[in-house]
């Protein structure tokens, strides 16, 4: 079973292309990454899956659905189920932590603070954080610990799927093998499905099933971690050595 498959996709935008002719599928359960130097498409793509832009042409579904036949309420009932991670984590600097975790539930439903502040705790362990930080504002955390944040929201909701933007951006590089850990960890946890949106290609190498290679918006190349790292596509291993340098050596040894 598939969790998104995208079928011919194109976007142009003011006539300029955005996307062109982008075919791919995620299975369920997978943890799919998608690559490329800045200004590749990447963010457009989630942007298409999430049904904030519509294609030019071409098609994407979603957890079974067609997302350019969907109504208005058809579309908002999908995106319950799909969690999104941003790449500043964008927490509300106004609310507490436990606020911005379950701000889906404060801001649609009548449920009560304590059932409300069980269920952050709740996702919040998932993530490795305790009760100590329920109250604390996002500017009293480390990027790290808001980034862990986020992603406790994402996840608020139970979804199926959810895309990471950038997961690791800002963070050092500690920081930034923790959070591959959590996103191995959730996955193993919940059985979600993961689309990651990285330049990180550490963290791509370490966490993906299979990872999608993208130039000027289309594909280069799709394939598991090995058949990237070993690719005879001139772009992917010109791109792959200039992004992992000393790295290359421990991955392919």
């Amino acid at each position: 079973m598939y969790a998104v498959k995208v079928e011919n996709l194109t976007k142009v935008i003011n006539g300029r292309i955005i996307l062109q002719d982008i075919s791919f599928e995620v299975k369920e359960g997978e943890i799919f990454t998608i690559v490329g130097g800045s200004g590749s498409g990447k963010t457009s793509i989630t942007k298409c899956i999430v049904g904030l832009w519509q294609p030019t042409s071409g098609k994407v579904e979603v957890l079974g659905k067609d997302l350019l036949s969907l109504k208005k309420v058809e579309l908002d009932e999908l995106r319950k189920q799909i969690g999104y991670v941003f790449q500043g984590a964008a927490l509300f600097d106004s609310l507490k932590v436990w606020e911005n975790v379950v701000f889906y539930y404060l801001e649609k439903t009548d449920r009560n603070q304590d059932e409300l502040r069980n269920l952050a705790i709740e996702k919040l362990k998932l993530v490795g954080l305790g009760e100590e930080v329920l109250d604390l504002y996002p500017s009293e955390l480390s990027g790290g610990m808001r980034k862990r944040v986020g992603i406790a929201r994402a996840i608020a909701t139970d979804p199926r799927l959810i895309i990471y933007d950038e997961p690791t951006s800002g963070l050092d590089p500690i920081t930034s093998r923790l959070i591959d850990q959590l996103i191995l960890s959730l996955r193993e946890k919940t059985g979600i499905t993961s689309i990651v949106v990285t330049h990180d290609l550490v963290s791509a190498f370490s966490i993906s099933d299979r990872i999608m290679v993208l130039q000027s918006g289309r594909v280069v190349q799709i394939g598991t971690k090995e058949e990237i790292l070993y690719s005879s596509v001139p772009f992917v291993k010109e791109f792959i050595k200039n992004g992992l340098g000393a790295e290359l050596i421990k991955l392919s040894s």
